[in-house]
């Protein structure tokens, strides 16, 4: 199925070049002479690595036929992730490179769907938060404004920062876009 450039959203799978890349961001531009062009922002499922390109708006392009499939976190070895497609029992793997950032919220029986193109697995796509248990922070400052944060270590081994409040041990929700504190689990 063809896909004009102008018809872009964020999210969008198409080929470029033999290599499946999704739409992280568009903006079409209308220069003062000739034909409208698209600014995007794209990253390459296969390597990871992110590119603005420009297009002209009616570049035609192939939707790429990315298959999802629903998978659990089995386990992590000598940087390899594991995971099990609970309905066919066959498993996965994915290397550190592979995951990149998302390693840091892989906790086991985690639910995360697959992106697979032409059978090959791409990357995981992950739910909207995580939560994972404080293992290392500092103590509340007494007398600190509520808004004053402060690093925490998690058992993923993610820093980030965190509300004063927060004590070792506790449960919190952190976001996977960001890496960032969401609230209490």
């Amino acid at each position: 199925m063809a896909i004009e450039a102008g018809d872009f959203k964020t999210g969008l799978t198409i080929i470029v070049d033999d290599d499946p890349w999704v739409v992280l961001d568009f903006q079409h531009v209308k220069p003062g002479k000739g034909a409208a062009i698209l600014k995007t922002k794209l990253k390459n499922l296969k390597t990871g690595s992110t590119q603005e390109r420009n297009f002209n708006a009616s570049t035609k392009f192939d939707a790429a036929p990315i298959e999802k499939m629903s998978v659990t976190f089995s386990y992590e070895s000598d940087k390899t992730y594991y995971f099990m497609n609970m309905e066919t029992f066959e498993t996965y793997e994915l290397s550190e490179e592979q995951m990149g950032f998302n390693k840091y919220f892989m906790v086991d029986n985690l639910e995360v769907i697959l992106m697979l193109f032409e059978g090959q697995v791409l990357t995981v796509s992950l739910p909207a938060t995580v939560n994972l248990t404080v293992v290392e922070t500092s103590p509340a400052i007494k007398g600190a404004p509520s808004t004053q944060t402060k690093d925490a270590t998690t058992d993923t081994g993610l820093t980030l920062r965190v509300p004063q409040f927060i004590e070792q041990g506790e449960v919190i929700a952190v976001s996977t876009d960001d890496g960032k504190y969401s609230g209490r689990a």
